[in-house]
């Protein structure tokens, strides 16, 4: 079932690494016939010119993300963008992306995908996650999140789902049919 639109939408998919952000994302373009917009393709071409992290690859991989939303709101073009809470971020682009989506007539759907830790974990070392170099050790990722790496001020969510209790498919269609809800 494709969802028909009025303007712009852009689902915002946000979660920690493992939460399974990229694999509902799939699902429920398959059911929308939004555009993914997978965050790590952006990460990766900005990690080719500098190191993760660093200024210059904070400030173009968020110019990158906000001119690809500006530019789709314009074009009346629905996404569905993945995206990991974390300190390289900073904390205006939440507001950045807010006001560039809607002055050109776009709106946004917070989608908060959580699981348990021992969900993560296990699914952290899956090979699917090193296809695009996504953090992939139990062990690193124990590292990063005890020193702070996650840390990110509190995103409120239009919808919050426990990708622990339900399959991708399952998530995605219930992102699927709260977005046909707010249509009515």
């Amino acid at each position: 079932m494709l969802v028909k639109m009025r303007g712009m939408k852009l689902v915002f998919l946000y979660g920690p690494p493992a939460v399974g952000k990229l694999t509902v994302a799939r699902e429920l373009a398959s059911l929308t016939g939004f555009h993914l917009f997978h965050n790590h393709l952006t990460v990766d071409l900005v990690t080719s010119l500098f190191p993760f992290g660093s200024e210059p690859f904070i400030n173009l991989r968020e110019q990158i993300w906000l001119d690809a939303f500006a530019e789709a709101a314009r074009q009346n073009l629905s996404l569905i963008f993945t995206f990991n809470p974390e300190r390289t971020v900073r904390e205006r682009f939440i507001n950045d992306m807010l006001q560039i989506v809607k002055s050109n007539g776009g709106q946004i759907v917070f989608v908060e995908l959580t699981c348990d830790e021992a969900g993560l974990e296990q699914r952290m070392e899956a090979e699917s996650r090193k296809e695009f170099g996504k953090l992939a050790s139990v062990e690193l990722y124990r590292s990063l999140k005890e020193a702070g790496a996650f840390t990110y001020p509190k995103l409120a969510a239009d919808l919050s789902l426990d990708t622990s209790k339900s399959s991708p498919a399952v998530t995605a269609k219930l992102v699927s049919d709260y977005i046909g809800r707010q249509q009515k």
